[in-house]
């Protein structure tokens, strides 16, 4: 690794590769060597449109490309764990939208194998580097809000069509794999001002009509060591669009109004004794600040939160929520000797 921004290679053309990667790299300089789709015309077509420098045939060319220093994997949730696997085994750090596996056993062979490999991986949850969630820990680390009592997410939106491969339960969808694992995310990220771990009480969830197996909504219960409690709702049924986080101690309130994805709502409600206050945080992308922290840590700053055991972590509840809820875990998709070559 050069001690420049590293290069980029990426799976796919998912329509949150231009937010979540393309313009932060544009922002901060990085190079986007390398893109491949299913299709190579849709390839070439992505790659003129967003600056790629060239568009391969497969995956695994984009693997095998040596300017290649980190792989981006946009990928559907199923093709997170056996690709990012793929990449480490190809000396290629990597940098993978959430959910970064299907299961908690997938997600502990992603980690042991990024050990074994000696290369950074990291899963997208972008929110955590933005100033407004940094901002609240900041409130809650000073003790302006006493004591950490309860944790309320929200991450809802309105129905997918049918067809979106969010409904699809081989790939990997549903509610939470999609959205609700930002909740169960940010009560780990809390969880230190609670005692530790927050531990599964209970979930509850639907299943798509015509969807075996696939949440469109699932609630769940959570309590901290301290018995602070929390909950997760998350929905891709909900009539209007609500991602908001909302945290409650002995001595206030405070309440993000848009923790997902902070740049469109960058609003902090603080709610005290002395009154109410809302905090403008900034509207600079909270992939850009992701960005640039995983940069650090490729070239020996600190350590990125969003590692591998935090992975697994997210990964272990998950697997809980959907046992309580009666809904299967999601299935498994190695590669093929054919697609790793």
């Amino acid at each position: 690794m050069s001690t420049s921004s590293p290069r980029f290679g990426i799976l796919g053309a998912a329509r949150i590769t231009e937010r979540a990667l393309v313009k932060p790299a544009r922002a901060i300089g990085s190079r986007l060597v390398a893109v491949a789709t299913r299709d190579r015309q849709r390839a070439e077509a992505f790659a003129a449109q967003h600056g790629v420098e060239r568009a391969v045939d497969s995956y695994a060319d984009v693997l095998a490309d040596p300017e290649v220093e980190v792989v981006y994997n946009p990928l559907p949730n199923a093709l997170h764990g056996p690709w990012n696997l793929a990449a480490m085994e190809a000396g290629k750090h990597v940098l993978s939208e959430k959910p970064f596996a299907s299961t908690a056993e997938e997600a502990a062979e992603v980690r042991d194998a990024a050990s074994k490999a000696g290369v950074t991986v990291v899963e997208g949850f972008h929110y955590l580097f933005h100033p407004v969630m940094q901002r609240l820990i900041t409130l809650l680390d000073s003790g302006v809000l006493g004591e950490l009592q309860r944790v309320d997410a929200i991450i809802a939106m309105p129905a997918p069509a049918v067809g979106d491969l969010r409904w699809s339960f081989d790939l990997a969808g549903g509610a939470l794999m999609d959205l609700g694992c930002y909740g169960l995310h940010a009560h780990r990220a809390l969880g230190r001002f609670a005692g530790g771990e927050p531990e599964l009480v209970d979930a509850r969830a639907r299943e798509r009509a015509g969807a075996p197996g696939v949440d469109e909504w699932l609630e769940a219960d959570l309590r901290f060591p301290s018995g602070a409690t929390g909950t997760v709702r998350t929905s891709m049924v909900h009539a209007t669009r609500d991602m908001s986080l909302r945290v409650e101690g002995s001595r206030g309130e405070a309440t993000i109004t848009d923790f997902v994805e902070p740049p469109l709502d960058d609003r902090l409600v603080i709610r005290t004794e002395a009154g109410e206050t809302t905090e403008h945080l900034g509207t600079r992308s909270s992939y850009t600040y992701q960005l640039e922290a995983f940069i650090q840590a490729l070239h020996g700053g600190p350590a990125m939160p969003t590692g591998p055991d935090d992975a697994v972590a997210i990964a272990q509840l998950i697997d809980r929520c959907y046992g309580a809820s009666g809904l299967p875990l999601r299935p498994r998709k190695p590669l093929s000797t054919e697609q790793r070559s």
